[in-house]
C-alpha cells in the first residue's frame, strides 16, 4: 500500500484515485452485465453499439 507521500510523488492524489476507481468499476459492471446478459434486448443493444463504433466484437 502506498503512503500519502508516495502517492503524491507518483502524481496520484486521493481526488484522482476515487473517480478513476469508480469509473473502472462502472465499466466492469457495464461489460459484465450488458455484455454477458441473457436478456436478448440488452445484449443486442450492446452488440449494435459495438458495431456502430467499428469495434470488433466477434
Amino acid at each position: 500500500m502506498m503512503t500519502k507521500s508516495a502517492a503524491t510523488a507518483a502524481g496520484l492524489s486521493l481526488s484522482k484515485i476515487i473517480p478513476l476507481s469508480m469509473t473502472a468499476m462502472l465499466g466492469l459492471f457495464v461489460v459484465g452485465f450488458v455484455g454477458f446478459s441473457q436478456m436478448e434486448v440488452l445484449h443486442n443493444a450492446a452488440h449494435d453499439s459495438r458495431h456502430s463504433l467499428a469495434f470488433p466484437c466477434h
